[in-house]
């Protein structure tokens, strides 16, 4: 998992430079991800320099016509996305998506899982040019876990209809079919504002991050080079625009299986790990564990989702 922002501002202080950073300098809480939130810097004052330089001009990867940010949300130090199940109707209570260690509340610990708990938190709705056109507010924390999976939903106060009838934007829907190697995506990072283009270059048996496994990862071509403050982002095939998976981490540094580093596990556990390199998990597998209303049903025939 990455990390946050504060001090990245300092460290472009230092180097001189006067805009905010597009592309995240890496500083964030404790722990695995591509978080933006306050805490250590993690990136090379260079690579602050690049980033403001970004921001300056105004550069993004360029994304095919079609994938935009209408639908993604920013958090506070995350990215996320209001989507629906494929059986979802418009009165349906509308759900953000982002990852399990996105949460307000930290990190969910190895084999944690969190279920309807008190939550208000706001997330800021884009547009398709990105611009910020409403807050929305969670009634509840629906889901979140970092075991096997890093995926948290919140339940909104209002419906897909009511967000389409007040600023016309529509949820992203997730795909229900395995993904496959190959397939050109977008992530589209609402806190950013900056949308990757890459494809799926394969998966990863087992993804093992400090304390935390989890099973079937995404892997990107090189090209998708995500950083802090892209956690939760949707990833988007470029032919459908269904969501296949969701942002969640890559191995910075080179090192093996540890904080921010990443590395894979295959059925024989022989370990690889591959710097510089970044990571999804899958979502198809979880239309199955939500139901009328959107209910969540973690009983319900095909939801292998973690239960509490």
């Amino acid at each position: 998992m990455r990390k946050p922002l504060a001090a990245a501002f300092c460290a472009l202080a230092i180097a001189g430079a006067g805009a905010a950073p597009a592309t995240a300098a890496e500083a964030a809480p404790t722990g695995v991800g591509k978080v933006a939130d306050t805490g250590a810097v993690t990136s090379a004052v260079s690579d602050v320099v690049t980033s403001a330089a970004e921001t300056v001009s105004g550069l993004t990867n360029p994304a095919p016509k079609g994938v935009n940010f209408a639908g993604t949300v920013a958090l506070s130090n995350c990215s996320g996305s209001v989507v629906r199940m494929p059986d979802s109707e418009a009165g349906d209570p509308a759900l953000v998506m982002t990852n399990g260690h996105c949460l307000e509340s930290g990190f969910p610990g190895p084999g944690e899982v969190q279920v309807d708990k008190a939550s208000s938190r706001t997330f800021s709705l884009l547009n398709a040019s990105g611009s910020r056109v409403a807050t929305l507010r969670a009634a509840k924390l629906a889901y979140a876990t970092m075991t096997d999976t890093d995926v948290a939903f919140y339940q909104l106060t209002t419906s897909y209809a009511q967000i389409k009838s007040s600023y016309g934007i529509s949820p992203l829907t997730l795909n229900d079919s395995h993904p496959v190697a190959g397939t050109a995506i977008s992530i589209p990072s609402g806190y950013w504002k900056r949308i990757y283009s890459c494809d799926i270059d394969g998966f990863a048996y087992r993804l093992k991050e400090g304390d935390w496994t989890w099973k079937d990862s995404v892997r990107y071509t090189s090209a998708c080079n995500t950083i802090g403050g892209t956690s939760g982002s949707p990833v988007v095939d470029q032919a459908t625009g269904k969501v296949v998976a969701i942002n969640n981490t890559g191995n910075e540094d080179g090192e093996r299986c540890t904080v921010n580093n990443p590395c894979e596990v295959d059925k024989s556990g022989n370990v690889t790990v591959r710097k510089g390199i970044n990571y999804a998990q899958q979502t198809y597998q979880i239309p199955s564990c939500f139901g009328i209303d959107n209910k969540l049903d973690l009983s319900a025939s095909g939801c292998t989702l973690p239960k509490p």
